[in-house]
């Protein structure tokens, strides 16, 4: 099987410019397209901007709103899958959710965010209750998280025991946490065996300061690819054939004993 060429958009757009942060995604596909990458993930909330405020419910719309449609669009006229942040709107609740788009336009998932930081995330946002959302594109088993998220390690676990592979994590990671994105995702990613593509805002929003710090990180717990401080575009390979052996060689799934495990629930 190939590997699947992986675009990383490096970027926080403008908060509040829906329609500037989509020309700025339709350029970076166009970009990743170029460079023969199948998968293009931009940072959390990156149709909006993070640092929106009290416009939270006037930006957020469906998972089949105008958005979707328009990412949809790029998709399909530069021949790769995108997943994207948005603020999603369901009824009288508005979700920090994530959504990829197929390279023929199709939903194939949408993940809401389980575990919100800190007193902005949680005074907009409802949490999501669902842990594994997963998705099939190129014959890899792809599933979604949310920045945070990636910090709770039984969550990935729950990933890993669910068959993905490659584990999205669009990010809106901030100073000084930067050691998650240099020290916690390389980890993850080796302890449950699989890539992890933790993709990045960068440089002051609002309150806020992003770290950038980009990465893939493969189940040997070696970086592929890392963005540094700035806005950037970065591609790494998830090759199937390496996890899979990378799998055999390491116990760590294999030998867990989840009968000792029960006081963690």
């Amino acid at each position: 099987m190939p590997s699947l060429r992986t675009a990383l958009l490096q970027s926080s757009g403008r908060p509040g410019a829906v329609a500037g942060n989509l020309k700025a995604l339709d350029e970076a596909a166009a970009r990743a397209a170029d460079a023969g990458a199948r998968l293009l993930v931009a940072p959390e909330l990156f149709l909006t901007g993070y640092a929106i405020g009290d416009a939270v419910p006037e930006l957020a719309e469906p998972a089949a709103g105008p958005g979707s449609e328009a990412i949809a669009e790029i998709a399909v006229r530069h021949g790769l899958a995108v997943l994207y942040g948005y603020p999603e709107r369901d009824g009288e609740r508005i979700f920090n959710a994530s959504q990829l788009i197929s390279a023929d336009g199709a939903r194939l998932a949408n993940y809401r965010k389980t575990h919100l930081f800190g007193c902005f995330e949680q005074e907009w946002f409802t949490p999501g209750e669902q842990t594994v959302v997963q998705a099939d594109l190129d014959g890899i088993r792809i599933g979604l998280l949310i920045c945070y998220d990636v910090e709770f390690p039984e969550n990935v676990r729950a990933h890993a025991l669910a068959g993905t592979d490659l584990l999205l994590v669009p990010t809106a990671q901030m100073h000084p946490f930067q050691f998650v994105a240099e020290s916690v995702v390389p980890v993850r990613a080796f302890e449950s065996q699989m890539y992890v593509a933790y993709v990045n805002r960068t440089g002051p929003e609002g309150e806020f300061e992003f770290v950038g710090l980009s990465c893939l990180a493969g189940p040997d717990g070696v970086v592929r690819t890392r963005a540094g401080r700035g806005e950037e575009l970065v591609i790494g390979e998830v090759d199937p054939e390496f996890l899979a052996a990378s799998r055999a060689a390491n116990p760590y799934l294999a030998d867990r004993r989840p009968g000792l495990y029960g006081s963690l629930a």
